[in-house]
């Protein structure tokens, strides 16, 4: 006779994996609006990070999707090269530095979208147990990408009292990561931040890169620069202040073409590294090409060869300008009307130079993005800030935002 038992049944998942949420908190937000968009509620929806048309459909560049159908079926269809195939790797290198001399000293590799070089940086620069050091404001997904990868995250206080970066707060981060770890991954998501749409200025720049040389003196010091909307801010502030001492660090630089390209589902990306030492970037080179084949094996070969020649073809790079540069005025108009009405109704929000996001600083960010939910108004929470996606928020909708999020900053 069999016997029955209300015993809960052992899980066969590792203790680690076994209370993992199923779903990343931006997009179950995303979820929830469109759930109730669906069933008739006027909702405005700021929570993705995509550009949307005024009318609600998702913005694209028709050059891409020439791109996309003039490739091969057959070469579509092969597997692309492990790293990459070798003319991408040299245009993505070409699009970062350009004429810097950083260029010359460049490895790269494909990665699944500007995830996929955020994670190969974790799992080859920061041992299993220690962290990673970013700014207290960041995209979340470093904190998932850090955790399934067995290590950890660190901040330091972004924004000094008087509302610019707090270089005083990353020095004694990094000073402190460095004593107890003796090296140190640090990355930063400039220009035009995700999440607060702020981008440092020259000054700030020549800080970080003071700051940095220091730090190698007590230790090996790698620099990430997450680039997903650097072609929405200003000319490129870096590549100076990182060529004065890239005989001191490692560089290395997350390259997307989801927001370049508003290409979001094709998960083209790539990751740079840059190092004088000529031994270095082939052990650099190996222990990238092998997390590619440990971990998605090939890229999309089709967004590759796509994206090569919207990076290279002449004609189809004036397209690709010209079609960015209306989707930089969308955005710029948008942020224009979000700051004159924020202005006047008292939130505070740091200083905006491009991007799909701008911040507004909330005591109680969680209870104030509830309140704004009640009136049918989704942003992100995050400590001490809310994250709105201006990207997505039709111009004739952000009166009707700014009002809500002030009504319900006030409690």
């Amino acid at each position: 006779m069999s016997q029955t038992t209300n015993a809960t049944p052992m899980s066969s998942l590792i203790p680690s994996a076994s209370e993992r949420p199923g779903d990343d908190p931006i997009f179950a937000l995303n979820t929830e609006a469109e759930r109730r968009a669906a069933e008739g509620e006027s909702i405005i929806n700021a929570t993705l990070g995509v550009l949307t048309e005024d009318d609600g459909a998702l913005a694209i560049m028709p050059s891409v999707f020439d791109a996309l159908t003039a490739v091969p079926a057959r070469s579509a269809a092969a597997y692309a090269p492990i790293a990459g195939d070798r003319a991408f790797n040299s245009a993505m290198v070409r699009d970062v530095f350009g004429t810097s001399s950083l260029g010359d000293h460049a490895i790269s590799v494909a990665t699944a979208g500007g995830t996929g070089a955020l994670h190969h940086a974790v799992v080859n620069y920061v041992q299993p147990g220690e962290a990673l050091l970013t700014t207290s404001y960041y995209w979340s997904p470093y904190r998932i990408i850090a955790d399934h990868a067995g290590r950890e995250v660190e901040t330091f206080e972004m924004f000094s009292s008087d509302g610019t970066f707090n270089l005083e707060a990353m020095r004694s981060g990094l000073f402190e990561l460095m004593e107890r770890q003796g090296r140190a991954l640090i990355i930063f998501n400039f220009p035009c931040h995700n999440p607060t749409g702020y981008s440092l200025d020259a000054r700030e720049w020549e800080g970080v890169s003071a700051i940095l040389a220091e730090a190698s003196d007590k230790g090996p010091v790698t620099f990430m620069l997450d680039l997903a909307y650097a072609h929405y801010g200003q000319a490129a502030r870096w590549t100076s202040p990182m060529e004065a001492i890239a005989d001191r660090i490692t560089l290395l630089v997350a390259w997307s073409a989801s927001k370049s390209f508003l290409q979001y589902g094709a998960r083209v990306g790539g990751l740079l590294g840059v190092t004088l030492d000529s031994e270095e970037r082939q052990r650099m080179s190996n222990a990238l090409a092998y997390s590619c084949r440990g971990v998605w094996s090939n890229c999309n070969h089709a967004g590759l060869l796509a994206v090569t020649e919207l990076l290279t073809d002449p004609e189809l790079k004036v397209r690709v300008t010209r079609e960015r540069e209306r989707a930089k005025v969308l955005l710029g108009e948008r942020v224009a009307l979000f700051n004159e009405k924020a202005e006047r109704l008292g939130l505070k929000t740091p200083r905006y130079e491009g991007g799909f996001f701008v911040a507004v600083f909330a005591e109680d960010a969680p209870a104030t993005a509830a309140r704004a939910r009640e009136k049918g108004v989704f942003v992100v929470p995050m400590d001490g800030a809310l994250r709105v996606a201006l990207c997505a928020t039709p111009t004739s909708d952000i009166p009707r935002l700014v009002q809500v999020l002030a009504v319900a900053a006030e409690g």
